[in-house]
């Protein structure tokens, strides 16, 4: 039963001339003569002087501390009748433990309701007002036009002082989450980023714990509130004003809505041990089965700290090797090699810990050759000197961004909320494009070589372990490929866990008499299925007809309309939906004869199928036979079969991943009743019931016509 549903960078060391006195004299001198004679010309050729480096205009903050701990800045701005609050509770990081997610939850609950409105009179409230205004677990960020203040202040402060954290909002809130975990599992870029966290940081300290869905299942509406009564308190709590107001106005607002929250006693802090970069090299790899690419991080913690003397000065060095387009890591990976889309690289800074991070999603067959580049471009940038040129345009795209990104409330919030925080001088960010400016080959070196690690570092690879992992062990010291799973927990895989004597056919031949036996699937020669899924609170209904081995139709429809259709009589398709009708002819047809099978496994053989074997995997905590198989067009797939019944549980292509269960016997033949599908640009799991399976009972042929 079937169911349709990417120039080589310049390394040539600048060298600088020392001259003699009278040697510069003399070179000034023939230089004026070359003007004198030509001065148009000259004035052509010769570049202009840099000016001074401009003043950043970002607004004078003022402060002032409430008798119950909060601490208010103002950052006046009023060129636009616009203004943004940011309450920003400064909660220690602690780990969560066996329920994980609940601090999330809880600043996720914030504005689901208080006690003297629901979240729907939250919300018009808001709309209202045109105003917008999000909660996390850092607090409340709000934002309206100037005149409406006030009801802004009000609605926020009852957000943050008179939360009721509504049951059936704290179990919409998990259902969501869970969704978006199982989602997670099986998106590579994702189970990338989860098992750098844990590499990076380690289990034990807060930034390496991950959220699962054992842990979501754990969390309790009583947990959350118990952590929002500890730590949101105005004592460990800043609140941002920016825009169009004055200290007078703000301070009068504050005081009317803020002064009545209750401050707590000094709450615990807590001591972590530093995460540091490895002792050595190690290629981490979490297998993706089917995967046509991998993910690429190459990753370690690093001690960076938000206001220190590297910071600008280690940017540059980034910004130079993955931070824009015109990068090395992109000109290499993507220009010239075409290995990539994009390939990136990010040096972040933290209170407690930074990282560095150089990514890249890049084909199988070049993921070995694309870590080369990698290594090649981090041991380019640390020993060979940066040309003064390449550092004035990385500074001049910093510079840019910087500019741009003052025009957003977000930011100048940011920029005063880090100066309070970590106590950073007060023209910290007006001064910051002066201190760009400053910064040298010299200095990009120095950073190159204290921050751009290759000996230590995590290099994660998220793919196909048969065609990827065994290339990869010359990049790790041990001269191994260690093993993770989607959550970065160490497993072994063992490839070698089949019966003597199994081959990729007989576990073909266990499954078609699994599901009713040869002879049985012979007399096949109809099939109408009907099933339907839950999306975003709307129902898809998916009608799949298949006849004679030859055609085939599929039709997906939402709310009465048809949001996908394929047909396919044999020979030609079309395929139609929302974006219009498409003929296909040719090999791009001949390639969809596959999908008329009713039962391929039937005609492996006589199509002349490729079959591999290799080993097995946990499906859903079940051991299962893995199987490769490639079409006689050159479509590869993976796909899983139980060792205890035999049945096919999972199917993994280029468009996405299926899982199959609840299988029930018509006709004595057994078929899936349940499906789910993920990838494929899904944004979460589509969990597809079948309604109804119809064998041998008539299909009208015309459903096959394409005109």
């Amino acid at each position: 039963m079937l169911f349709v549903f990417g120039c080589t960078p310049k390394t040539t060391e600048t060298t600088t001339a020392t001259d003699t006195m009278s040697d510069k004299t003399e070179m000034a001198k023939t230089k004026v003569e070359e003007v004198m004679k030509n001065p148009a010309e000259a004035w052509r050729s010769t570049p202009p002087t840099p000016g001074p480096a401009p003043k950043i205009q970002i607004g004078e903050s003022k402060e002032f501390l409430m008798a119950n701990g909060l601490k208010v800045i103002v950052v006046e701005n009023h060129k636009l009748p616009r203004v943004s609050y940011q309450l920003y509770v400064d909660a220690p990081d602690i780990i969560q433990g066996a329920d994980a997610g609940y601090i999330d939850f809880a600043g996720q609950l914030l504005n689901k309701g208080t006690t003297s409105k629901s979240k729907a009179e939250i919300d018009e409230a808001v709309d209202f007002m045109g105003a917008s205004m999000s909660t996390s677990a850092s607090g409340v960020f709000a934002s309206s036009l100037s005149r409406h203040s006030e009801n802004l202040m009000k609605i926020l402060s009852d957000v943050v002082k008179n939360p009721t954290f509504p049951a059936a909002e704290f179990e919409k809130i998990k259902k969501q989450t869970l969704s978006s975990l199982a989602q997670n599992k099986e998106t590579p870029e994702a189970i990338a980023s989860n098992v750098s966290d844990v590499l990076r940081y380690g289990k034990n300290h807060p930034y390496g714990e991950l959220v699962t869905e054992e842990t979501v299942e754990k969390i309790t509406l009583d947990k959350t509130k118990a952590y929002y009564q500890k730590y949101f308190k105005p004592n460990y709590s800043y609140l941002v004003v920016v825009g169009d107001t004055d200290m007078a106005k703000t301070k009068k607002l504050v005081m009317q809505y803020l002064s009545d929250w209750k401050k707590t006693d000094k709450v615990e802090q807590y001591d972590y041990p530093v995460p540091t970069a490895p002792d050595a090299t190690t290629v981490d790899f979490v297998n993706k089965s089917g995967a046509v690419q991998s993910i690429i991080n190459i990753t370690y913690p690093v001690n960076l700290k938000p206001g220190s003397d590297d910071l600008i000065k280690a940017s540059v060095a980034n910004t130079i090797l993955g931070g824009f387009f015109q990068s090395r890591l992109n000109d290499n990976l993507r220009e010239t090699k075409a290995y990539t889309y994009g390939a990136r690289s990010r040096l972040s800074y933290d209170k407690n810990v930074g990282y560095f991070l150089a990514s890249a999603s890049v084909r199988n067959e070049v993921t070995d050759s694309s870590l080369v580049e990698f290594m090649k471009e981090l041991n380019t940038l640390r020993d060979v000197k940066v040309p003064l040129e390449e550092v004035e345009l990385a500074k001049s795209v910093m510079a840019g961004n910087f500019a741009r990104s003052l025009e957003r409330p977000e930011t100048v919030a940011r920029f005063a909320l880090n100066t309070a925080r970590y106590n950073l001088p007060k023209d910290y960010y007006a001064t910051y494009l002066e201190k760009l400016s400053k910064v040298t080959p010299e200095d990009v070196a120095e950073m190159s070589q204290k921050y751009f690690l290759t000996k230590n570092a995590h290099i994660i690879v998220v793919g196909n372990q048969d065609e990827v992992a065994e290339k990869l062990g010359r990049f790790s010291a041990d001269g191994k490929v260690h093993y993770y799973d989607v959550y970065g927990n160490k497993v072994e895989m063992n490839k070698n866990t089949v019966p003597d004597g199994l081959t990729a056919q007989s576990v073909v031949d266990e499954y078609i008499k699994a599901v009713g036996g040869k002879d049985k699937l012979m007399t096949v020669k109809e099939v109408y299925s009907m099933a339907s899924a839950s999306m975003q609170g709307m129902t898809l209904s998916m009608e799949n007809y298949q006849m004679g081995n030859e055609k085939f139709a599929n039709k997906v429809t939402m709310m009465g309309n048809v949001v996908q259709s394929v047909t396919f009589d044999g020979t030609k398709a079309k395929m139609g939906g929302m974006q219009g009708e498409k003929i296909m002819e040719g090999e791009e047809a001949n390639a969809m004869k596959g999908n008329a099978l009713i039962f391929p496994e039937l005609h492996y053989d006589r199509l002349d199928y490729g079959l591999k074997l290799s080993g097995t995997e946990k499906i859903d905590g079940n051991e299962a036979y893995k199987l490769i198989i490639t079409s006689p067009y050159g479509k590869k797939t993976t796909e899983y079969f139980d060792v205890n019944t035999k049945l096919k549980v999972k199917s993994i292509t280029e468009e996405g991943d299926v899982v199959y269960s609840d299988y029930k016997a018509v006709d004595g033949i057994m078929f899936p009743f349940q499906m789910k599908a993920s990838g494929g640009g899904m944004p979460m799991p589509l969990v597809m019931k079948v309604e109804k399976v119809e064998v041998n009972k008539g299909i009208d042929a015309t459903m096959f016509k394409l005109d």
